[in-house]
């Protein structure tokens, strides 16, 4: 199956909104509303710390990837993180999420990032071998740690 992807912009917020709904209903993340458009806004309107790309056609998208930036020492430069990615259950288990990884891994890699990160549910079995068909490797002796404010 082929999957397009293109760069969302504000034109798009209602449908990233809907889709970034499910996907937090899903995983049972607690942000309301106005929490996430505030979040999501400024990837839609050219922010530097990121992008959401659409999966799909443009007017009815079956997903999306939320990518963040940061700069690496380690690496030496610019690193982005998966921070969400997406897909409508029932387009699950076509493909389409390994085409889609593929061109987001590469715009990312020729644009001048050095590393890509992402975060997966140690008991998603199913998204941990497809992150691991993709290249993606545990660091397993790294431990991420989080403080909110």
């Amino acid at each position: 199956m082929s999957a397009s992807i293109h760069l969302a912009g504000p034109e798009d917020e209602d449908r990233v909104l809907s889709l970034v709904a499910a996907f937090h209903a899903e995983q049972g993340f607690p942000l309301d509303p106005d929490q996430r458009r505030a979040a999501i806004h400024p990837l839609l309107s050219g922010s530097p710390y990121g992008s959401v790309y659409l999966i799909g056609p443009q007017r009815a998208p079956i997903g999306y990837v939320a990518v963040t930036f940061t700069w690496s020492l380690e690496y030496g430069g610019l690193d982005a993180a998966l921070d969400e990615v997406y897909l409508r259950p029932g387009v699950r288990g076509r493909g389409i999420a390994s085409e889609v990884l593929s061109a987001i891994c590469k715009r990312l890699f020729e644009a001048g990032v050095q590393l890509i990160d992402l975060e997966v549910d140690r008991d998603n079995a199913a998204a941990r071998r497809l992150y691991e068909r993709m290249g993606f490797e545990p660091r397993e002796s790294y431990l991420i740690m989080h403080r909110t404010v």
